[in-house]
């Protein structure tokens, strides 16, 4: 191992390139201590491109292990779903219905999920057009954070459980978890999903309180709470990278 290490004494790249039929894809580098080959994998949430490598790999070894497998990233590249900005006129789902960004005013005001005049669900956003984006973003965070609290204190209740903490964060590994201090975090994508999927994902996590582990007495408590956890479990599997392509 430690040969190993003085061989790279000179800093190695963060990112080694593809290129395939004419396009550069950076590939981030990532080195893990238990890797015991070398992977490659495209994020379905963000879009990023990762090489991980075990210890002993060597960049040039990688980059070729990279290079064979171009059209493989280009094909997970280009089956990714597009991006969708927030920005006027974008349509974006609030609690699995889809609604239109509707920037209505340069003046200060408060973000609302409503209705216009023909009847097409709007967030209505107000203020600088550059703000348009962080003030959905702002929104949807809040009614994120609402819906999970009211969710959360339901299910908390009904066990006899309260958690210490409630945080709401744009999470990329995990739509929810829950600390062994009994700290709970989600993401605050959650809001787009339909309500049954936010409501599951407390109750989830609320669960935990009881139970730290996924064991067959886990899904137990899980079903008290939410006895057709099945469903949106399913959304979540099929649906649920999608909800990283707003914003």
């Amino acid at each position: 191992m430690r040969v190993a290490l003085l061989r790279r004494s000179a800093p190695e790249p963060t990112h080694v390139t593809v290129i395939h039929e004419g396009t550069f894809y950076p590939v981030a580098v990532r080195r893990r201590a238990m890797a015991r080959r070398i992977t490659l994998r495209v994020s379905s949430a963000t879009g990023e491109i990762v090489l991980t490598l075990p210890e002993r790999a060597d960049i040039a070894t990688a980059q070729r292990f990279a290079d064979a497998h171009g059209a493989w990233i280009a094909g997970r590249v280009a089956r990714l779903p597009e991006r969708v900005a927030f920005e006027n006129g974008a349509v974006v789902p609030l609690r699995g219905v889809p609604h239109r960004i509707l920037h209505w005013s340069v003046a200060a005001g408060a973000t609302l999920a409503t209705t216009a005049p023909d009847g097409t669900a709007i967030i209505a956003v107000s203020g600088q057009a550059p703000h348009v984006a962080r003030r959905v973003r702002d929104f949807l965070e809040a009614e994120a954070r609402r819906d999970l609290g009211a969710a959360v204190t339901r299910h908390g209740r009904a066990l006899g459980r309260a958690p210490k903490r409630l945080t709401v964060r744009d999470t990329r590994s995990r739509w929810g978890s829950c600390s062994a201090r009994g700290h709970l975090n989600f993401s605050w994508r959650l809001i787009m999903a339909p309500p049954s999927v936010l409501d599951y994902l407390a109750a989830h996590e609320v669960a935990h309180l009881v139970e730290m582990n996924h064991s067959d007495r886990f899904w137990r408590v899980v079903e008290t709470l939410y006895p057709r956890y099945e469903e949106p479990e399913r959304w979540l599997k099929r649906h649920g990278a999608e909800l990283h392509r707003y914003g």
